[in-house]
């Protein structure tokens, strides 16, 4: 897939999902400073690759994608609690966001909490009435996202981050398994699941986000180094401030380069079948080569 057709459909993607996203907790209760914290960090930009992960593989599976976006953002309300909470002063306490201050920055810890909470359940609300899902997709949905965003996913991933002190090539692979490439995971078997995709497809998709999720975390630790801040969002070098052991340590730069190139090809060839017009490929392309 040529460049332009990849960003083409990406941005329609992308567009669909922020237009869908503007229009929750846009009332004004009483509690307005709840939605308001809510709002700040899930309208804050970002790429959405994840959102965008369901759609496609709603496509592929032979469902209009447009039925699939509130399973999509169901999900991108997941992943942005997760941020809320992540860079809260009890975790990584980071004063900046995709450039912005953190939610706890702007609101307070107990609003970014509250409004963390809030997130989780409104997204199974947006699942479990969905118009264009039947009742057995939403269902399947729902728990795709239970998995990949709980005890055994997403939340035992940022266990083994903050508190069990991983470092080893073996443990930070578990680490991010689990805190992202669960999401990940999640995200494209989401996809599948709207649209009553095969068991087979959903093995593939797993395969694939598994790959992609990896080298989105490895190029992330590369970042932390070599990144420029103003693009990265976030400060440089955090991650050392923190005394945290990344894949830098342990492989290098180079090493770290050569890992992303080498998860990223496993990642096309376990989509190769599917993904005939490459923008699966395309994507982790992408990600490969990005700079924030």
């Amino acid at each position: 897939m040529d460049h332009q057709t990849f960003e083409n459909r990406y941005q329609t993607y992308r567009q669909a999902v922020e237009a869908y996203l503007n229009g929750l907790f846009a009332s004004r209760p009483h509690w307005a400073d709840l939605y308001e914290a809510m709002r700040y960090s899930l309208l804050a930009g970002g790429k959405r690759i994840r959102p965008v992960l369901t759609l496609e593989f709603a496509r592929l599976a032979g469902m209009d994608w447009h039925d699939a976006l509130p399973a999509a953002c169901a999900l991108e309300l997941v992943h942005t609690y997760s941020l809320i909470h992540d860079d809260l002063p009890c975790m990584d306490d980071d004063d900046l966001r995709r450039g912005k201050p953190t939610n706890h920055k702007v609101y307070g810890e107990t609003l970014a909490v509250l409004a963390g909470d809030a997130l989780q359940p409104e997204a199974f609300r947006l699942i479990l009435t969905a118009p264009g899902l039947a009742p057995d997709r939403r269902a399947a949905c729902a728990l795709v996202l239970a998995e990949a965003a709980g005890a055994d996913g997403m939340v035992a991933g940022q266990v083994l981050d903050t508190l069990h002190a991983p470092k080893t090539e073996a443990e930070l692979t578990e680490v991010h398994r689990l805190k992202t490439g669960a999401m990940i995971a999640g995200a494209c078997r989401m996809g599948v699941a709207a649209a009553g995709g095969s068991d087979g497809l959903d093995r593939t998709a797993r395969a694939y986000a598994e790959e992609l999720g990896l080298a989105f975390q490895i190029r992330d630790d590369l970042l932390d180094v070599v990144g420029d801040e103003s693009t990265f969002g976030k400060p440089i070098g955090s991650d050392r401030e923190e005394g945290k052991v990344t894949f830098v340590d342990l492989l290098g730069i180079d090493g770290c380069d050569k890992a992303v190139q080498a998860a990223t090809k496993r990642a096309e060839d376990a989509v190769a079948a599917l993904d005939t017009d490459g923008f699966l490929s395309a994507l982790a392309g992408s990600l490969a080569e990005r700079k924030q």
